[in-house]
């Protein structure tokens, strides 16, 4: 069956037309987002949901979203997005960081541009018949030293552009690697230095609480005299009230702002000034980037739904196209590995470490990784999931490690989860063959090999002669079939493993009975 898409707010008819071209049933009801009450009653008829920032997605609407695969947001700021609740339910959650940013950094430049030259009181002097030739004396720009916070995607936009237009360009990033610095043409420095420096100030970092008020009373003071400020990024990252004072002193020559600590913005410190040329957040309104956004969005949800491919995923790493079909075996090796160890556990789980050898080594081990944690934690937690489970342990102060190492085994693939709880520490191992299906090969040092099976039955004994006669006489006697018997031992008379598969569920009176053949120390029934 082909999966369904709700599209709840206004997308473009070419993403609609993307949906159907990759044989995805699409059902375009742009004005539904504002209705929380009909969203809730039919979202569970769909695999996918794409929105804009109208629709409001709650945990309300996602208790009733049951087939729910992906969110879709045509645009950068997931804030109208519920993630906690989503993840919990296993919904991958995507957006598009940049589809708008030619638009914002477009933006950005023509709000300096018009700080610089006093476009928009000039235009109104002009149009009301003044000719004030002589009240608009401008900068220019050539020269002149912008500091750039935060040089990610936006930012190194804005800063090419500025160094094209023969200005010289600081940067303050703590994520700016020197080698992206210089790639760039950038110097990279600290803030104070940028405070320092910069005869024009413009801000490209999204808000969080390291950012919330960079621009402050104190660093405001910090800066050049004559300094203008420009914000296309987020409301928040500087004191209005503070920025209001320091143009009324004329510290602060002047301000663009698109964005605003509260939006919509009706009044504002920062409104009636002069020297303030403000936009109603238009960063990425632009023809060009809302139709980006939309096409952009269709093709990740297709790819998604149709493909298993993850990109810009807010909630879970990225899987490209060509990595998904190769992954999806060994996430399923992850899963029934995690599974198999916490259908054993029995106490406390302190921490878990995860090794990947030879070719799955280089695959995207952080899914494998997710999918090992949620096969772990099901039987205790039930709702886990693979998007989840990350968040779950960490939660639970569960101690998640990896290793990635070249082949030191006989497999080319090899996927090693050892469980640490409050008792013990028990490994097991596992791997895929040609026919791609998992396969356990180590248990706790112990060599074995089996498939994982719907019913199986793990037994732990000591190697003395009559135990497989006495297990299969005794499942004989229950009316039990043996499907496949799988054995291992660490040495001769020594400790035994027996990994059984049996057609259907096993009673717990058969299992009591198993712990009475003399040599047993557990016998557990598993399912997969």
């Amino acid at each position: 069956m082909a999966p369904k898409v709700l599209i709840s707010d206004a997308l473009s008819p070419a993403a609609v037309q993307i949906f159907k071209d990759r044989g995805i049933e699409v059902d375009f009801q742009p004005n539904l987002g504002k209705d929380k009450d009909k969203l809730a009653e039919i979202i569970g008829n769909y695999d996918g949901l794409a929105i804009r920032s109208a629709t409001k997605v709650s945990p309300k609407i996602l208790e009733t979203a049951r087939n729910l695969k992906v969110i879709g947001r045509a645009g950068i700021g997931v804030d109208n997005v519920d993630i906690p609740a989503a993840t919990a339910k296993g919904i991958i959650v995507m957006n598009t960081p940049f589809g708008n940013s030619i638009t914002t950094a477009e933006h950005a430049i023509a709000m300096m541009f018009a700080l610089a030259r006093e476009i928009p009181a000039a235009d109104v002097s002009t149009q009301a018949g003044k000719w004030e030739k002589n009240r608009f004396m401008g900068v220019e720009i050539t020269g002149k030293t912008l500091g750039i916070i935060g040089c990610g995607n936006i930012g190194s936009i804005v800063a090419e552009r500025a160094i094209g237009l023969r200005m010289k360009v600081v940067a303050y990033d703590p994520f700016l690697s020197p080698e992206r610095a210089l790639d760039l043409g950038v110097e990279k420095v600290e803030l104070d230095d940028l405070l320092a420096r910069a005869d024009i100030i413009t801000l490209h970092t999204p808000l969080t609480e390291k950012t919330r008020n960079i621009l402050s009373a104190e660093n405001l003071a910090k800066t050049k005299k004559g300094v203008r400020i420009v914000n296309c990024a987020r409301g928040g990252l500087v004191d209005e009230a503070a920025l209001r004072k320091a143009l009324d002193e004329g510290h602060v020559a002047g301000a663009a702002f698109d964005v605003f600590s509260v939006e919509p913005a009706t009044e504002n410190p920062l409104f009636g000034h002069p020297n303030v040329v403000c936009t109603p957040h238009l960063g990425a309104a632009t023809t060009e980037a809302q139709e980006n956004v939309a096409l952009q969005i269709a093709e990740q949800m297709s790819d998604y739904l149709l493909r298993g491919a993850i990109s810009n995923a807010v909630n879970f790493p990225s899987i490209t196209a060509e990595e998904a079909p190769k992954l999806k075996p060994f996430i399923a090796l992850a899963e029934k590995l995690g599974s198999f160890a916490g259908q054993l556990t029995e106490s406390g789980i302190k921490s878990v470490h995860i090794t990947y050898e030879g070719s799955v080594a280089h695959l995207k081990t952080k899914a494998l990784t997710s999918a090992a944690i949620a096969g772990l934690l099901r039987p205790m937690l039930q709702d886990v999931n693979v998007v989840s489970a990350p968040v779950v342990a960490k939660e639970r102060g569960i101690v998640v490690e990896e290793t990635i190492r070249e082949a030191e085994h006989d497999y080319d693939a090899l996927i090693t989860l050892t469980v640490v709880t409050e008792r013990q520490e028990r490994s097991v191992a596992g791997t895929v063959f040609a026919n791609g299906r998992p396969r356990i090969v180590n248990i706790k040092g112990i060599t074995v090999d089996a498939e994982f099976a719907p019913s199986m039955i793990y037994v732990t004994n000591e190697d003395k002669p009559g135990f497989i006669g006495r297990f299969a006489g005794l499942l004989g006697d229950a009316g039990i079939n043996i499907a496949t018997f799988a054995l291992g031992r660490d040495a001769p008379g020594g400790s035994a493993i027996a990994l059984v598969e049996v057609d259907g569920a096993v009673p717990g009176a058969v299992l009591d009975k198993i712990q009475t053949i003399p040599g047993v120390k557990q016998a557990k029934a598993l399912a997969f």
